[in-house]
């Protein structure tokens, strides 16, 4: 049961740790892209522009989304376009391991913002993969990736 004293827990979730996850989903796609032969940039958050650190905008309602768009990459095919869009999850899902390891071998201590920075990051990752279209070309990464390797599709990363 939800009690006043989870509140803070709640708190601290939804401004911490959710922006952390989101931060290391965009930074994900940024590194492939990158790798690739491309240019990334992201932002996380809506709203007044706070700062900019290099390719990272950061703005004042900052736990709410997270952009990341990427110029036409160096090698421009459907493996090195599906990997960018994959991205995210692939840097959620092997963040979650890396730190279960470093926990393992007890050089991190068991913590609840671990729990729940695995906890955010499946549940991201999760609704990433579903194959939705939000209209206006605009494209969840499953059904990025879907469109893709269907079609061969080059669609511009904006989620």
């Amino acid at each position: 049961m939800f009690q006043t004293d989870d509140l803070w827990t709640f708190l601290w979730s939804f401004l911490i740790v959710f922006p952390t996850v989101s931060f290391v989903h965009q930074l994900g796609h940024s590194f492939f892209a990158v790798l690739f032969g491309g240019n990334a940039s992201f932002s996380l958050g809506r709203g007044r522009k706070l700062f900019c650190i290099g390719p990272i905008s950061v703005h004042r309602i900052y736990f709410l989304d997270s952009f990341c768009k990427y110029s036409p990459l160096k090698w421009n095919n459907r493996f090195t376009h599906t990997v960018v869009h994959l991205g995210g999850v692939i840097f959620n899902v092997g963040s979650i391991l890396l730190i279960n390891s470093l926990i393992t071998v007890d050089l991190l201590d068991p913590h609840v913002f671990f729990y729940q920075y695995a906890y955010f990051s499946v549940y991201f990752a999760a609704f990433s993969l579903l194959p939705v279209s939000f209209g206006d070309n605009r494209y969840s990464d499953g059904m990025a990736v879907y469109r893709i390797l269907r079609y061969g599709d080059r669609i511009q990363l904006l989620n």
